[in-house]
C-alpha cells in the first residue's frame, strides 16, 4: 500500500504549484486546468465566461480550484487576476496565457479587413499574452523562479492557415515569448509557447465549420490516423509547466503531427509508396 502511495504522488508532477490559467473555462485550457488539478496543482481558472468557469472549478471537486473573472484586454483584470492566485496561495509558479479569439467569419482579401476588428483579435491574443507575462513576471521575479507558457499557433510560423489578425497575432506571441525569455531568464524565470494545429474547440469548430465528429476536415497533419485533441496540448503544457522542463526555456513548441515541415503538394513521399516498418 505505502508503495502504491509513493507511486502515485511521483506521478503528480505540479504537486504544491499554483497555475493561473486565462480562457480555462474551456477549450485547451480547461482541459490544461483538469490536467494540472489532477497532478496536484493549485489552479486558478481565469477567464469572461463565469458560468462555465464556475462550473469547472465544481467538478474538479477540489478546493484548490478556484474562479476569478478576468477580460485579458483589460490591465487591471489581469493584474487582479494575478493578485487574487498570490493571495489565495501565496505565490505563482505557472502563468498559462491561453485566451484567445478569432474573427467571426474568413476575410481572405485583405480589403476586405476591418481594422477595428483586427485590433479586437490582437488585443486578445497578443495583448493579452504581454499582460499575462508582465504581470506574472512582476509576482515571479522576487521568488526568482517560475513558468510563462503562452498559447501562440502553427500561425506563428507560417503563413495561410488562418486569417490576417490571428496569424499577425500569433506571430506577435512567438516574439513576446522570446524577448522575454532573455530578459526573465536573468531571474530564473522560463518562458515558452505552445503551437498546436487544428484542435476541435468549440472556437475553432465555429470558425472552421467542423461537426464534432468530422475526421475528414481533420486530417491535413502527416501523422496517419492521428486526431489531435485539447487534452494532447494540456500534455505538452504540463511539460512545460513542470520540473521536468527545468532547463527549456525560449521554446515555440509545435504540436501539429509535422503539419509545417512539408508542402503536401510538393512531397517527395506520397502516402501509398510508405511501406509497413
Amino acid at each position: 500500500m505505502g508503495s502504491v502511495s509513493l507511486v502515485s504522488a511521483a506521478l503528480r508532477r505540479l504537486e504544491g504549484k499554483v497555475a493561473l490559467i486565462t480562457g480555462g473555462s474551456s477549450g485547451i485550457g480547461e482541459s490544461t486546468a483538469r490536467l494540472f488539478a489532477k497532478h496536484g496543482a493549485k489552479v486558478v481558472i481565469a477567464d469572461i465566461q463565469d458560468e462555465l468557469g464556475h462550473s469547472v472549478c465544481k467538478d474538479l471537486k477540489t478546493e484548490s480550484a478556484s474562479f476569478v473573472h478576468c477580460d485579458v484586454t483589460q490591465e487591471k483584470d489581469v493584474e487582479n487576476a494575478v493578485s487574487t492566485a498570490v493571495s489565495r496561495h501565496g505565490k505563482l509558479d505557472i502563468m498559462f496565457n491561453n485566451a484567445g479569439i478569432i474573427e467571426k467569419t474568413p476575410k481572405p482579401n485583405i480589403l476586405d479587413n476591418d481594422k477595428a476588428e483586427f485590433e479586437k483579435v490582437v488585443g486578445v491574443n497578443l495583448v493579452g499574452a504581454f499582460l499575462g507575462t508582465k504581470h506574472a513576471a512582476r509576482v515571479m521575479i522576487p521568488a526568482r523562479r517560475g513558468s510563462i507558457i503562452s498559447t501562440a499557433s502553427v500561425c506563428g510560423t507560417i503563413g495561410g492557415v488562418a486569417t490576417h489578425a490571428y496569424t499577425s497575432s500569433k506571430h506577435g506571441i512567438i516574439g513576446l515569448m522570446r524577448n522575454t525569455a532573455v530578459e526573465l531568464g536573468q531571474h530564473g524565470i522560463r518562458v515558452n509557447c505552445v503551437s498546436p494545429y487544428l484542435v476541435s474547440t468549440p472556437l475553432a469548430r465555429d470558425f472552421f465549420k467542423l461537426d464534432e465528429d468530422d475526421e475528414e476536415k481533420r486530417v491535413y497533419s502527416n501523422l496517419k490516423d492521428a486526431v489531435l485533441k485539447s487534452e494532447d496540448i494540456a500534455e505538452a503544457v504540463l511539460f512545460l509547466g513542470s520540473d521536468e522542463s527545468k532547463y527549456v526555456s525560449g521554446l515555440n513548441l509545435i504540436v501539429d503531427g509535422g503539419f509545417t515541415i512539408v508542402n503536401p503538394g510538393f512531397c517527395m513521399f506520397p502516402q501509398e509508396l510508405i511501406l509497413d516498418s
